[in-house]
């Protein structure tokens, strides 16, 4: 009885064997898969996936900036530019700009090294009850796409131009370069680039025109409201300007404010008034 017992046991032990030795054959070979399809990535493989940000672009980044002329006696009087944009520091931006960008844009910025796992399983969870669309990427991600083009037709390769592999692409590059960048420059340096590189439409290029075309003041100088514009504008620069579209633009600047309400950067009855 014990060894007929004992032979149907050896069965069950063998399949569960195969079992499990299946599950870390599958596991290995997709962790080998995902660190090949990203060393492929990194190293234009083939010249598949096109070329990414090089060492020297990634410590000396660069960004088009204005060249100013000024009179003897301080006074500018004139601009030359492709984009009118001139660069300020971190220390030259007001405290509330930099709340209502991380409150609307990634309010885990000072934890995540550049990718937001809890964001990105938020978008998949959401994607998949069957919710409305919307962006993860962090701040460090966004930096990455603007200085560094990773989605122009000079950064694809021959895998860059089948449609759904070139976002998969531009995104892994994204991914990899907002690391890099945020293993080289400190939280307060990636947000000054950030807010010196993007477009807040109107021909203004960075927080320091951008302030000073909308409100006519300087980023250290801007009130909640004015910083809850400008973050708004981010989104979608001509669709929520205060200029072209007054409406659209007030309550964006709206869902800021409420934003920064939510995450505690002011009280409600702050954002209300």
């Amino acid at each position: 009885m014990l060894q007929e017992q004992e032979k149907v046991k050896e069965p069950k032990r063998s399949i569960y064997r195969f079992v499990i030795s299946f599950i870390w054959k599958v596991f290995f070979l997709g962790v080998a898969g995902v660190a090949f399809y990203l060393f492929s990535v990194e190293n234009n493989l083939f010249y598949l996936f096109g070329s990414s940000p090089s060492l020297d672009k990634l410590e000396n980044p660069r960004s088009d900036q204005a060249s100013e002329l000024y009179t003897s006696d301080g006074q500018l009087i004139g601009k030359y530019f492709r984009e009118n944009r001139s660069p300020v520091t971190y220390d030259q931006v007001s405290p509330v700009l930099v709340k209502a960008l991380i409150a609307t844009e990634d309010i885990r910025f000072y934890e995540h090294s550049g990718i937001d796992p809890a964001a990105i399983a938020s978008i998949l969870y959401g994607t998949l009850q069957g919710g409305e669309s919307r962006g993860g990427s962090t701040i460090s991600q966004q930096l990455a796409k603007n200085l560094y083009k990773t989605r122009t037709d000079d950064s694809k390769g021959a895998l860059g131009h089948i449609p759904g592999a070139n976002i998969l692409i531009s995104k892994t590059k994204e991914w990899i370069t907002a690391i890099k960048l945020e293993q080289r420059y400190t939280k307060e340096e990636i947000l000054a680039m950030y807010l010196n590189t993007v477009d807040f439409g109107s021909n203004s290029f960075g927080i320091k025109v951008a302030s000073k075309t909308f409100f006519n003041t300087s980023p250290d100088s801007l009130k909640p409201e004015q910083a809850a514009v400008l973050v708004g504008l981010l989104k979608a620069p001509t669709s929520y300007s205060p200029r072209f579209n007054p409406e659209n633009s007030r309550r964006r600047r709206n869902t800021v404010l409420a934003q920064m309400a939510k995450y505690n950067f002011m009280s409600k009855a702050e954002a209300d008034s």
